[in-house]
């Protein structure tokens, strides 16, 4: 039995497609940038219109055509973000196709599996290496999908075309087709009409199949628009996966708001690519914002000292703003002097005209949301899942409150039942799992109440708080509860400590993973006259085993005693999503974790007194 806790506005948005989305904005915009695009290694960004936008998509729609691909069709994209990810899937909603995104990351098993479950019969490709990647998984499954490589090698296997050969082919099929029978055809679509699925990254089994349509991700477009302000001024940069639903509808109100989108190199120029491109407006998942609040922890110095005192400032200043009270004269003009010689170089760092964040994917530490807000940066956290189109809940700026996901977005219900688990009803609540209608039961209740798995409260407010997965809560032996997601996010602000597991599910006590911040601990080694090879003998080290321990244990003082991690195993690699124990969005894994460092974990258990900190490599 669960009880209602809180209702956002009862009603929901208009039912509506995201073909009419993607018409409304090339219509009424045909001269205004949509994309832009970084053609190769340098920093010059070549620009896209709406109006070339709206005729390279009646071209993409005129491609499937071509291929054989009608209405209720599948058509697999497995490709970085780039421009011809949004074409390809803008033409797929034209088209009336399902397309489905598949990460880029993933290696040729796990392709083929979701090529097969799908049944797509078309596939498009962004490289040689990704094309040599679905040509494999593609022998494994019945049926050959056609594969459309974007960057095309000069010599291709049978079965596979180049993007430009597509697009002449869809040219050829689109010849006498007029603008306003191209417009016909794109609004056949339904609010009901499945649009896509996404297949779920998942941290154990097999991925499911998510249906979600054209309504769930219009009604939620529309949903949050009401909470995120954008104009036509704005731009952004579109770098988490376009695979994950967070990004690909992010996008999409982006595109509907007027915000120009701009595609960064990679995910690994990021940092670079946000000086070049100098966007307003940015979502991310909470690792960036550790990699940035890690970054700037790291000087040395007086740098340091002054770094430290400038957060102290910002962090007095902040209090008193988020608690609606107008700061002191004598705190307004430290701050001020702080934020010149210190904050406006951080912000810099991000291209200098950020207004807000977007944060979601997994929780971000308040801790470091406070910091970012200090320094100018406000992040709005929000919450959501795959299942839900993502969004059910996000932060204002205008009612910021750091420590929650904010409340409900219009026409979103939450329910909190009696084991704490966050119950989700709205228009964005998927269609089910494709072809797992016993798993869409187990999902959503008869009354369309969806089962998140997450653990979570309501406050008086009605702004939603997490607490953490309900698989991932720790029982010890001694029937103690443990939310291992709050602990770890006090552990990643140490300036020491770069990623962190906590683990002890039915142990007698509770036990970290430590990747640590090398850069931090060498430097620190370095001072103290500790001698050091490489980062496996500085991990051996007696005296960095007593520094992460006094790190660990002052960074979580007053936990109650079985919260407390009693065992620290120090990491030499990090967690990857290339070795598994990361997600594509990078979330990890706990049960790779768990399996790659068993026999790690297992010692920790093994004997009753050892040293306090352990190393492996």
């Amino acid at each position: 039995m669960a009880t209602l806790n809180h209702t956002s506005d009862p009603t929901s948005p208009t039912p509506g497609t995201l073909a009419q989305l993607f018409l409304a904005r090339v219509e009424a915009r045909s001269g205004q940038v949509a994309f832009r695009y970084f053609p190769d290694e340098g920093a010059r960004l070549v620009d896209i219109t709406c109006g070339e936008v709206l005729e390279q998509v009646r071209t993409v729609v005129g491609g499937l055509r071509a291929l054989g691909l009608e209405r209720g069709g599948r058509a697999a994209i497995l490709s970085e973000n780039r421009p011809e990810w949004a074409l390809a899937d803008y033409g797929c909603i034209c088209a009336g196709v399902w397309d489905v995104p598949i990460y880029a990351t993933l290696t040729v098993p796990q392709v083929a599996y979701i090529l097969d479950n799908s049944g797509v019969s078309v596939v498009f490709v962004s490289s040689a290496v990704q094309m040599e990647k679905t040509v494999a998984a593609r022998s494994q499954v019945e049926g050959s999908p056609q594969i459309v490589v974007f960057d095309a090698p000069p010599k291709l296997p049978d079965g596979v075309i180049s993007w430009t050969d597509f697009l002449a082919q869809g040219k050829e099929a689109i010849e006498g087709v007029t603008a306003e029978a191209f417009r016909t055809a794109a609004l056949e679509a339904e609010p009901d009409d499945v649009a896509t699925i996404l297949y779920t990254s998942g941290t154990t089994g097999d991925p499911k199949g998510v249906m979600l349509t054209h309504n769930n991700l219009w009604s939620n477009v529309q949903a949050s628009s009401s909470h995120l302000p954008l104009t036509e001024d704005d731009s952004t940069m579109s770098f988490l996966p376009l695979s994950h639903v967070f990004q690909r509808m992010v996008d999409y109100l982006f595109f509907s708001s007027g915000v120009t989108i701009a595609y960064a190199h990679s995910m690994t120029t990021v940092a670079d690519d946000f000086k070049l491109v100098r966007p307003t407006v940015a979502v991310s998942v909470p690792r960036l914002y550790e990699k940035i609040y890690n970054g700037v922890m790291e000087a040395e110095g007086l740098t340091k000292k002054l770094i430290e005192w400038a957060c102290g400032v910002g962090g007095v200043w902040a209090d008193e703003v988020l608690a609606g009270r107008t700061p002191g004269m004598f705190v307004r003009l430290r701050y001020r002097l702080a934020d010149t010689l210190v904050f406006s170089k951080i912000r810099a760092a991000v291209g200098g005209r950020i207004k807000y964040f977007i944060s979601g994917g997994a929780p971000l530490a308040p801790e470091l949301n406070r910091f970012f807000y200090s320094v100018g940066l406000p992040i709005l956290e929000g919450y959501g899942l795959t299942e839900t189109s993502p969004v059910t809940n996000v932060n204002t700026i205008d009612a910021l409150k750091i420590g929650t996901v904010g409340p409900p977005v219009p026409g979103t219900e939450i329910r909190i039942a009696e084991d704490g688990e966050i119950l989700v009803r709205g228009p964005q609540v998927m269609k089910g799992y494709y072809e797992r209608p016993e798993a869409t039961a187990e999902a959503i209740d008869e009354e369309g109440w969806f089962y998140t798995g997450d653990i979570g409260e309501v406050d008086e407010e009605g702004r939603l708080k997490i607490t953490d997965r309900k698989k991932d809560i720790i029982v010890t032996a001694g029937g103690k509860n443990v939310a291992p997601q709050p602990i770890e996010n006090r552990l990643k602000t140490n300036a020491y400590i770069e990623q962190v597991v906590m683990l002890g599910d039915r142990r007698n006590f509770c036990s970290v993973l430590i990747v640590p911040s090398f850069p931090n601990l060498e430097s620190w080694a370095k001072k103290v006259g500790i001698q050091f090879e490489d980062k496996r003998s500085l991990l051996s080290s007696h005296e960095v085993h007593e520094l992460m321990e006094a790190q660990v244990f002052d960074s979580l003082r007053g936990l109650a005693r079985y919260e407390t991690p009693k065992k620290i195993g120090l990491l030499e690699r990090p967690f990857t999503i290339e070795d598994g124990t990361l997600t594509p969005t990078e979330k990890v894994k706990r049960r790779a974790v768990s399996a790659l460092y068993k026999v790690l974990i297992d010692s920790f258990y093994d004997e009753e007194s050892y040293d306090q900190t352990t190393f492996v490599g």
